[in-house]
């Protein structure tokens, strides 16, 4: 290869990089104009309003859970707790082989009781029913394991009774307020089908009785790295898509649906590992296609907090089945690319998962290769070099500085000043080592994809910082 054809190369990665952040940057601007919209909307309505409405619909909050008896008390501690009229938490175990039920039946005085279902929708059998003497709102399905969440939400979809359901993750923490927030774009627009809230890391906070008393940095780097990483995610990315109306992700860690719109689509698909993304582009298409009007929004303001990864082994097998399910999801909806029928989804959204998101391991580590071949051969344009790296570490940290900035003039949920210090260090030093790591483990999803493996692999969890 000739010393030109590298320096095209190295053009190009840099093009690309370019690109991406440029879209991230972009991305920003725009999360700042609906984020200063939702201050004002939020201003003229308070929550506690809203709490004292009479029109507010009945939610089922489906907590799927398996092997997660050392946080399956607290979690279900804090869902009780969440601040809402007319609401179930309906716990689906999906065959644990720990003592996850056990301490349920412990703390929450459970009996087994009949309970019919109300939709049919495939998922495996549920062999007991159970509901909490001191509780009332309190019920547990006790179910054969189905292979992974989906078949455990569909269950649970099957059971609910209420027009509302939110899906969530066993260790997932609602901010007290979280359903209260998520639950206003359907009062405020009737075609809402779907709306998804903002997770975050609770990982080192003080958390007590279900709640996050006070919210820290954790003291792992890594999990630190994944702070950055979810504010950059939610507060930004997800602000600016939600702005323009495309949408094309709800996290199941907390996403707020409209039951009998996933109840006509037969619940989520269990045939692949990123089942809320695929639920949410089946929405898309369904009701494109169909012609009826819709809307899947995001509400930045309501909270779930979540245990993340501490171990690079953990970590590495999530972000191989996130990049998989990705994989996975974009193939299986293909036709959405550039298509102007599914409106800015498919014409604008869509592209950028492929492009972006997908493709984007794949280039950096071109860029990788490519450096260290015309190292080995001695053909590296130093202040070329220097210049193209120097660019690629500014547009990332802008990025990441604009999305810390969005969370602190929005929420200022990181309340003490080294946090927020820690979080602005995190964009500079993310560049090296860390983000190469994300980069091979992307690279390993794809892998893996090719390879059709579908297992979720195992996430070990050490429970929250109580007091």
């Amino acid at each position: 290869m000739t010393p030109s054809l590298f320096h095209l190369v190295d053009w190009l990665v840099l093009g690309f990089v370019t690109l991406v952040v440029g879209h991230y940057l972009i991305g920003a601007g725009l999360a700042l104009v609906a984020l200063v919209q939702l201050r004002g909307r939020l201003a003229s309505s308070s929550v506690e309003e809203l709490a004292s409405a009479a029109t507010l619909p009945p939610i089922t909050l489906l907590v799927p859970m398996y092997n997660e008896g050392v946080v399956a008390v607290e979690a279900v501690h804090a869902l009780l707790g969440v601040e809402y009229p007319t609401k179930e938490v309906l716990v689906i175990d999906d065959g644990s082989t720990d003592d996850t039920v056990a301490r349920l039946h412990e703390a929450f005085d459970l009996e087994e009781v009949v309970r019919p279902p109300m939709a049919e929708i495939e998922h495996a059998p549920v062999r007991t029913a159970y509901h909490s003497r001191t509780r009332p709102e309190l019920w547990v399905l006790s179910k054969a394991n189905g292979g992974g969440k989906a078949d455990a939400v569909n269950a649970g979809l099957a059971y609910a009774r209420t027009p509302l359901f939110c899906m969530l993750d066993g260790d997932s923490l609602l901010a007290r307020d979280a359903l209260l927030r998520a639950v206003r774009p359907f009062l405020d627009d009737a075609r809402t089908v779907a709306v998804g809230g903002t997770v975050g890391i609770v990982n080192g906070s003080r958390v007590r009785h279900g709640r996050v008393e006070e919210l820290r940095m954790p003291r792992s780097w890594l999990a630190r790295f994944q702070v950055l990483e979810y504010v950059r995610a939610f507060s930004a990315a997800r602000t600016a898509w939600d702005h323009i109306g495309a949408l094309l992700i709800v996290s199941g860690a907390f996403g707020l649906f409209r039951r009998d719109a996933v109840v006509a689509l037969g619940g989520l698909d269990d045939e692949t590992v990123g089942e809320d993304m695929e639920l949410v582009l089946r929405l898309h298409r369904t009701l494109r296609e169909a012609g009826t009007p819709y809307r899947i929004g995001y509400a930045p303001d309501a909270v779930s907090w979540t245990e993340c990864p501490e171990t690079a082994a953990v970590l590495g097998r999530q972000r191989d089945r996130w990049h998989r399910g990705l994989a996975q999801i974009l193939w299986r909806h293909k036709r959405m690319l550039f298509n102007p029928r599914y409106g800015k989804a498919g014409l604008l959204a869509f592209p950028a998962y492929v492009f972006v998101e997908f493709l984007g391991p794949v280039v950096e580590a071109i860029g990788y290769v490519g450096l260290v071949v015309l190292l080995a051969l001695g053909m590296v344009d130093v202040p070329l070099a220097l210049l193209l790296l120097a660019l690629a570490v500014m547009l990332g940290v802008a990025q990441s500085v604009a999305a810390v900035a969005l969370e602190q003039l929005a929420f200022r949920r990181y309340t003490r000043l080294r946090d927020v210090g820690m979080l602005l260090l995190l964009s500079v030093i993310e560049n090296v080592g860390y983000r190469q790591l994300t980069v091979w483990w992307r690279l390993k999803g794809i892998v893996s994809y090719f390879r059709k493996q579908n297992a979720w692999g195992v996430m070990t969890r050490t429970g929250f910082q109580t007091s």
